[in-house]
């Protein structure tokens, strides 16, 4: 079904727009023609994604919004009912990357990632589901990744909260089912987006090893986006666009105790060191 016929309205708003994924994401709706919110805590990023939105046919409509703090998903929602009559589509993509030993990171870095990667999406999800139930329909799209998946070493607290979204997203899926309202949870593996911007790590090699795991990748944050979109119109709970990432998901279907077994081999050996260039 053709996301127009399902929401004639055609009313998004996507937090964190303002660069990377989000951004992607609102040019592809805005080629669609439709209504974006871009909700961003960084005003210079928040009005470039506007300016694009409405050079690729779409319409923006600006709110700035610091998705660590539910009375900001509140001051969202109430701009939207004002000026739109509501929303359609909530896509929580505000996120951040970070690495480390489980016992090196410190407590406040665990709060930071568990505050933006997690907390900001049981947020938004809470804000929005009354409108979508009293509306009689609406979709939640949660961008997690893979890490939520498959696990690996010296990515704890990214791995946790992503994780958390996969989770949330699939209680989700059935519990508003009979409300007709759809969720999506997108699950990618490194694509070229700016993650690496706000990235922390206690260690340097860290930093290094993510770094490079995003230059190597050949997927663009816009090859995402259109897979996204498409996923939506499909009503997928999974979002997995990279073949990686699709054999990573049947391989911890199949059989999860083989997968890490081979993870902590491939570990131990040093295999992803010398892949990545790291010593």
């Amino acid at each position: 079904m053709k996301l127009e016929k399902k929401f004639p309205e055609k009313r998004v708003i996507i937090t964190g727009a303002g660069s990377g994924l989000g951004r992607a994401l609102a040019l592809e709706f805005a080629a669609l023609k439709w209504r974006i919110a871009v909700a961003e805590i960084n005003t210079k990023r928040m009005k470039e994604t506007a300016a694009l939105i409405k050079k690729a046919g779409g319409k923006a409509l600006e709110i700035p919004c610091d998705v660590t703090k539910p009375a900001e998903f509140t001051r969202a929602l109430n701009t939207l009912k004002k000026e739109w009559g509501g929303v359609d589509i909530l896509v929580n993509n505000a996120g951040v990357a970070a690495a480390g030993f489980m016992e090196k990171i410190p407590l406040p870095e665990w709060e930071w990632i568990m505050n933006i990667n997690l907390k900001s999406l049981i947020y938004g999800c809470r804000t929005f589901i009354p409108l979508f139930k009293e509306q009689g329909s609406g979709y939640i799209v949660n961008v997690a990744s893979n890490a939520g998946i498959a696990a690996l070493p010296e990515m704890v607290s990214y791995n946790v909260t992503k994780a958390g979204v996969i989770a949330l997203s699939e209680t989700l899926r059935t519990e508003l089912a009979p409300h007709n309202i759809g969720v999506s949870v997108v699950c990618p593996t490194f694509f070229k987006t700016n993650l690496m911007d706000q990235f922390t790590s206690p260690d340097e090699r860290q930093r290094i090893m993510a770094s490079t795991f995003f230059e190597k990748s050949r997927t663009t944050s816009e090859k995402v986006a259109r897979h996204v979109v498409s996923s939506i119109k499909k009503g997928r709970l999974y979002v997995i666009t990279q073949a990686d990432g699709k054999f990573i998901w049947r391989m911890k279907r199949l059989n999860p105790q083989i997968m890490y077994s081979v993870i902590a081999w491939g570990y131990r050996k040093g295999i992803f060191d010398k892949y990545l260039g790291v010593s």
